[in-house]
């Protein structure tokens, strides 16, 4: 299991697919800078605070029950109360292609796939 901090930018996908099909303007896409967003191998999902969903315009699916740094709480799916800082579990990280570097504290394309963008299908 490896833990770190990153930096990153978060934004709204369905606002990337409008900007695609010409229906927004680029400058219209729901983005939200966050500086110290957890990285977790343990953790599973991308997980934000409900004030980062709202600002992103994310909807609602589904309750559930969760652990979180704060204790057991029953939230939004993916949303964590907002004294919680974004948390990115090996879901996300395994679609990215990203793996942890633990000495240097920071993320890195997965060195097995030598730089390129690739997902594993098996």
């Amino acid at each position: 299991m490896g833990r770190v901090t990153v930096a990153g930018v978060l934004e709204n996908q369905f606002d990337l697919y409008e900007v695609s099909q010409g229906r927004l303007a680029p400058e219209g896409v729901r983005r939200v800078e966050v500086p110290n967003a957890m990285v977790d191998t343990g953790a599973k999902m991308l997980s934000l605070p409900q004030n980062l969903i709202n600002q992103l315009g994310l909807q609602f699916i589904q309750n559930r029950e969760v652990l979180t740094t704060a204790g057991h709480r029953e939230v939004d799916v993916a949303a964590l109360p907002d004294e919680c800082p974004v948390l990115i579990g090996y879901i996300p990280l395994e679609q990215l292609d990203f793996v942890v570097d633990p000495i240097r504290q920071r993320l890195v394309g997965d060195p097995f796939h030598k730089g390129e963008n690739l997902i594993d299908m098996f």
